[in-house]
């Protein structure tokens, strides 16, 4: 029966993996992606190594410390107990990538393993409440931060980059594997700082995809890792290796998400939200907290699409002698044929529309998605571990 148990833990874990690569995917690559530096399938190769190397490296410490600190003893930690905590973690993991929305995995896992803590009295509600705290702080550092460089800076960052997304439909990075060599081919105009913003932007997301190692893999093997049963090395093989499977699979769909639908990021938009993600996700590394990765992530793309269509600019008015502050937004909204004017230094073709920079309902759907998943998770191990008598709680 313990066999069975643990091939089944084992199963379970695997697919919790699946669903990390298909949630974490997306924030870390969806701005490349988006600004068609890299394709799809290039982000998920990336995504799948660098997390590997996260798991591989650091993640160890993460994996022995998850179980010890958020609660109060191991003991509650049965193999009966790990496979529903993984079962409702990549249970709700998968609705999320289901209907295309990334959801937090720390914040998914942390909730079922809270609910195991709460139904048998063992939570360490100080530990919890300060991880809470940080999970409501950072994203909207991440929002703000993001909105304010969107609304006041943005068109001095983009002019001083002067860099913009492959507008042809080809990726402005792809490897030549006809040679001996595989080479790097570059698309766009070419030029040496286009060629090196575009390494900036997919540097940061292989970043993002070693931090995403790095405290995401004990999410997946925790649990399984906290019975004692299977060494640590092969448990990071087994959860990188089903991590990988969702990044070339259900992952697309989050980084369609990403990167398109919820505002169009050109590569200088891209690398804005990376910037701000990755140092976010690194500080509350630093400070011991379980980042929420994919939520910090989401919020600073919003945060960037909404700066942009709400940035101002004034407009005179010569023949009454006025100047009226006005929003890129309702510039944009004029019916055609009538002639835009000029704003800044900025022409008027240039002008985005607000709809293709921020989009209220996917924004909406995506912040609904995000909460709802870990709630799922929470009060379904709960439930299960408070009213099913087989767990013995």
């Amino acid at each position: 029966m313990t066999e069975v148990l643990l091939i089944v833990g084992l199963l379970v874990a695997a697919f919790v993996g699946y669903n990390i690569g298909g949630a974490t995917t997306g924030p870390a690559f969806g701005p490349a992606v988006g600004a068609n530096v890299i394709t799809k399938l290039m982000a998920a190769g990336l995504m799948s190594i660098f997390f590997f190397l996260g798991a591989i490296t650091i993640g160890p410490q993460v994996v022995t410390t998850l179980g010890s600190d958020l609660v109060h003893t191991t003991a509650i930690f049965t193999l009966k107990a790990n496979v529903a905590v993984l079962f409702f973690i990549g249970g709700a993991l998968f609705l999320g990538n289901y209907a295309g929305v990334p959801a937090s995995t720390s914040m998914t896992a942390v909730g079922a393993i809270s609910a195991l803590g709460v139904a048998t009295g063992e939570l360490n509600f100080a530990v919890l409440g300060e991880i809470v705290v940080w999970w409501i702080v950072a994203p909207i550092i991440g929002f703000w931060v993001s909105g304010v460089v969107g609304r006041y800076f943005y068109p001095r960052i983009n002019a001083w980059i002067a860099i913009e997304g492959s507008r042809d439909g080809e990726p402005m990075i792809a490897i030549d594997w006809r040679g001996a060599v595989p080479r790097f081919q570059f698309g766009g105009s070419g030029t040496r700082r286009e060629i090196t913003g575009s390494f900036v932007v997919v540097g940061i997301g292989c970043l993002m995809a070693f931090s995403s190692g790095t405290s995401n893999i004990a999410n997946a093997i925790a649990p399984i890792y906290g019975t004692g049963q299977v060494p640590m090395t092969p448990l990071i093989v087994i959860g990188s290796a089903a991590v990988a499977v969702g990044c070339f699979t259900i992952a697309r769909r989050t980084m369609e998400t990403l990167g398109n639908d919820i505002t169009n990021l050109p590569l200088t938009a891209a690398i804005v939200v990376a910037v701000v993600a990755s140092a976010i996700v690194i500080v509350l590394s630093a400070i011991g907290i379980p980042a929420s990765f994919v939520i910090i992530a989401t919020m600073s793309i919003i945060g960037l699409g909404w700066g942009r269509a709400t940035r101002t600019t004034t407009l005179s008015d010569a023949r009454r002698g006025e100047e009226t502050r006005v929003s890129v937004g309702a510039l944009t909204a004029e019916e055609e044929g009538e002639q835009a004017p000029e704003i800044g230094e900025e022409e008027p073709e240039d002008i985005p529309k607000a709809s293709d920079l921020f989009d209220p309902s996917t924004t909406a759907r995506v912040i609904l998605m995000q909460n709802v998943v870990p709630i799922i998770a929470t009060v379904g191990a709960f439930l299960t571990f408070e009213y099913v008598p087989i767990f013995g709680f």
